[in-house]
C-alpha cells in the first residue's frame, strides 16, 4: 500500500512538473541574473537562432537620428551560445545603481526577454526592466515605508470640450488625515501620456521614499495628459487600442496651456488642496517642460515653483497662439512676482542643451533668478528621474 501511495505521489509530482514546463515553455532560464558584485547576466534559450544580441541603456550609448532630433540611443552587445541552445551575455563591469531597460534582438527581430515579466511602455516601445539598488536608485524601489495612493480619475475640460483622464498621487495618510495638501503638477514629454511619469518616472516610489525620509513635504502630485487631442493614454479611451504615436495634433500649439486652468479647478474642487500660489508647483520634461514654461508665465499667479526638465523652449515659428504672444512681457510679469523657485535641469549631451543655454542667457541678462542643474547624458528617463529627486525636496518649504 505504501509503495502504491509513494508511486502515486511521484507520478503526481512528475505530472505537475511537466505541466509547469508545458505552461512556461520548458525548464526556466534565469534572466536577468543580478550578481552580488552588480554585474548582470542575460540569457535566452534560442537553439535555432543564428545571432542573438541584447540592447539596453546599461550599454554605452549610440547616436540615433530622428525627425525630432539626435538622441542618445541604447547600445548593443552580442550573446554567446552555450549548452542546450542557451545564449548568454554578462556585463564586463558592475552596473551602477539605476533602473535599466533592455530587450533582445534575435536574427534582427527585436523581442522581449521571456524570462522577465517586468516591462514598461515608452510611447510605442516596450522594454524589459530591472533595478540595481543603492544610492539614488533606492528611491526608485518599493521600500518599507508608508505608501501613497495612485488613482486614475476623469475630469471634464470645458475648454477642450471633452472628458479627460489624470493620474493622481496622494501621499500616505491622505484618506484619514483631514488635512489640506500642496499640489505638484508633473507633465510628460512628447508621445507620453498620464501614465509616463508613474511608470517610467517611478513617481510614487520616489515621493513615498522622500516623504518618509523627511526630505519632501507630503504633497498631491497630478500627472496630466499633455496631448490635447486625447482623452487618455492609448488603450484607455474611446479610441480603443490605437497605436501610440509621437505625431499627435494639439501638443505644442497652445491648446493644452489654454485649457490648463480646467485641471487646476477640478483638482481644487475634488481634493483637499491648499488653493493658492504658494502651494502649487509645476514641472515637466521636454514637451512637458515647454508646457510648464508657458503655463507658468501665462498664469503668473498660479504657480510659485516651476521646473523645466530638458525643456523645449520656444514654439515653432509657424505656430500662432495668444499663449505665445508677448513672451518678454509675460516673463517680466512672472519674475516680478518673485517665484519661490525657477529650476532648470539639462543633460550635457541633450539635443536641447543649446536651446536651454540660450534661454538661461536671456534670464541672466534680465536678472531673473533661477537654479540650474546639469547632469551627464542626454534626453533620457535616467536624467528625468534624477531631476524629480532633486526638485521635489525643494517644494513648499
Amino acid at each position: 500500500m505504501k509503495k502504491i501511495l509513494l508511486l502515486s505521489v511521484m507520478l503526481l509530482v512528475g505530472v505537475m512538473t511537466y505541466a509547469q514546463q508545458a505552461l512556461w515553455g520548458g525548464a526556466p532560464v534565469v534572466s536577468p541574473e543580478i550578481h552580488d558584485d552588480n554585474t548582470v547576466t542575460f540569457r535566452l534559450k534560442a537553439p535555432k537562432a543564428v545571432k542573438v544580441q541584447v540592447t539596453g541603456d546599461f550599454l554605452p550609448t549610440q547616436k540615433i537620428t530622428t525627425p525630432f532630433g539626435e538622441f542618445d540611443g541604447p547600445g548593443v552587445a552580442d550573446l554567446k551560445e552555450g549548452k542546450d541552445g542557451v545564449w548568454e551575455y554578462t556585463t564586463p563591469e558592475p552596473l551602477a545603481p539605476e533602473l535599466y531597460s533592455y530587450s533582445f534582438i534575435v536574427d534582427d527581430l527585436k523581442m522581449m526577454d521571456p524570462a522577465n515579466v517586468y516591462m514598461i511602455r515608452d510611447v510605442a516601445t516596450v522594454t524589459n526592466v530591472f533595478l540595481i539598488g543603492g544610492g539614488r536608485a533606492d528611491l526608485y524601489k518599493v521600500n518599507d515605508v508608508p505608501h501613497g495612493t495612485v488613482s486614475r480619475i476623469w475630469y471634464n475640460s470645458p475648454t477642450l470640450k471633452k472628458e479627460r483622464r489624470l493620474t493622481v498621487y496622494t501621499p500616505a495618510g491622505y484618506e484619514t488625515s483631514g488635512k489640506r495638501y500642496p499640489v505638484f503638477y508633473l507633465l510628460h514629454g512628447m508621445g507620453g501620456d498620464e501614465e509616463a511619469w508613474i511608470a517610467l518616472g517611478r513617481t510614487s516610489q520616489i515621493l513615498d521614499n522622500l516623504i518618509a525620509q523627511g526630505k519632501a513635504e507630503p504633497m498631491i502630485v497630478v500627472m496630466t495628459n499633455g496631448n490635447a487631442s486625447q482623452e487618455a493614454a492609448p488603450g484607455e479611451s474611446q479610441d480603443g487600442f490605437k497605436a501610440p504615436s509621437m505625431n499627435l495634433p494639439q501638443t505644442m500649439e497652445g491648446s493644452f496651456e489654454t485649457a490648463f486652468p480646467d485641471v487646476v479647478k477640478f483638482i481644487d474642487k475634488t481634493y483637499r488642496t491648499k488653493t493658492n500660489k504658494r502651494n502649487r508647483a509645476i514641472a515637466g520634461l521636454s514637451m512637458g517642460g515647454y508646457h510648464s514654461l508657458h503655463i507658468s508665465k501665462q498664469y503668473p499667479d498660479m504657480f510659485n515653483y516651476v521646473g523645466l526638465f530638458s525643456a523645449a523652449i520656444m514654439p515653432d515659428k509657424k505656430v500662432q497662439s495668444p499663449i505665445y504672444d508677448d513672451f518678454d512681457q509675460k516673463l517680466k510679469t512672472q519674475f516680478a512676482k518673485k517665484p519661490a523657485l525657477y529650476w532648470i535641469g539639462i543633460g550635457k549631451t541633450d539635443f536641447l542643451y543649446q536651446a536651454n543655454t540660450e534661454y538661461r542667457k536671456l534670464l541672466d541678462e534680465r536678472g531673473y533668478k533661477y537654479t540650474y542643474y546639469e547632469s551627464e547624458g542626454g534626453h533620457i528617463w535616467r536624467n528625468w528621474r534624477i531631476y524629480l529627486t532633486e526638485f521635489a525636496p525643494l517644494l513648499f518649504k
